[in-house]
């Protein structure tokens, strides 16, 4: 078995433990016992906020929190020991996160919608959204000890991530929101429920821009695991 295959095994097995696995089954329960009853019209114009809300869950509520546990456990002590890299060690959390929260939108949206949506953008803003979510929960949790310190904190970060929100809704609707990587992953779940018609160049920055944020803060994240784990585990 290779040393990602490896890693995503145990990262399996740390997401049952944690929880994680079930909270994302309720989570998906929740959101269509909040949709289901709603008219149509209502329901689809409301579906972009509920994968929103949700991959903010598990994207950055679930891999801090799972940062957290594997602190407390000395997980991470090993994985700094162990031979697998840091890359793998961060593309398994990424991997069964980020389908986690694919599958939970699908299913939701053909919960709610059958198949009178459209699957790729769909597709491209639940993974997209989560990707940045995920790296951004898990670069704010490195440099606290526990929940406790990171979770105010972590507020700034997540609030500035859901700003396009507000222009999605018409509350601010300012071209400054586009710099908010966030905002690609919305337009396609828009676009996906007929909200939104995506012109090229919208197609390609939602593609683009949180891919190249994605790419920063991977950076930041390895930069920072040397930093806030790897020296104190070295000082220890």
């Amino acid at each position: 078995m290779s040393r990602l295959g490896a890693v995503l095994r145990l990262e399996l097995v740390l997401q049952r433990r944690y929880r994680f696995l079930h909270a994302a089954v309720l989570s998906g329960a929740l959101w269509l016992a909040l949709l289901l009853p709603m008219p149509p019209d209502l329901r689809s114009a409301a579906e972009p906020y509920v994968i929103i809300g949700d991959l903010t869950i598990v994207g950055f509520f679930f891999v801090a929190g799972a940062v957290f546990f594997e602190k407390d456990e000395r997980t991470l002590d090993a994985v700094v020991a162990s031979p697998a890299r840091f890359g793998e060690y961060l593309a398994a959390k990424v991997l069964v996160l980020t389908t986690v929260s694919v599958v939970i939108a699908v299913f939701v949206a053909t919960a709610t919608h059958g198949v009178g949506y459209h699957v790729p953008s769909l597709l491209a803003g639940a993974a997209l959204g989560t990707v940045l979510m995920l790296l951004l929960g898990f670069v704010s949790a490195l440099p606290f000890t526990s929940v406790s310190d990171w979770f105010m904190p972590a507020v700034l970060p997540i609030a500035v991530f859901n700003l396009p929100i507000l222009a999605y809704a018409g509350v601010w609707e300012t071209p400054l929101l586009y710099a908010v990587p966030t905002y690609g992953p919305l337009l396609f779940l828009g676009a996906a429920f007929d909200q939104v018609t995506l012109v090229p160049w919208q197609v390609g920055y939602g593609l683009a821009y949180p891919v190249l944020w994605a790419a920063s803060l991977w950076w930041l994240a390895r930069r920072w695991f040397d930093r806030f784990l790897i020296a104190k585990t070295g000082d220890a």
